[in-house]
């Protein structure tokens, strides 16, 4: 069965592109987040506020695309950033 994650596409008014995420991160549905995060070139903003669980296979996606990413997540997820070493990508609040 795979966890609730919706994905939703947008873009800042500078035309930088966001990908919103709500929901739990975890195997059942990293592909999908992989898969949004390669249809999207360039520079992405990657909102987590809406994430209540990312494991380590989410991570995982994470890392492989950590280079363009902005990670925009709430005080839920920090530890998890913190420790991974994703935190440096990390910004406060909403994008």
């Amino acid at each position: 069965m795979t966890t609730p994650l919706t994905l939703t596409p947008g873009r800042r008014p500078d035309g930088t592109a966001v990908l919103t995420a709500v929901g739990e991160i975890d195997m059942s549905n990293t592909a999908d987040l992989a898969a949004a995060l390669e249809r999207t070139p360039g520079p992405l903003v990657l909102d987590l506020s809406g994430v209540e669980y990312l494991d380590s296979a989410g991570l995982s996606v994470l890392f492989a695309h950590a280079e363009r990413l902005e990670l925009v997540a709430g005080p839920l997820l920090a530890p998890v950033l913190t420790i991974s070493g994703l935190a440096d990508l990390t910004t406060t609040g909403r994008s």
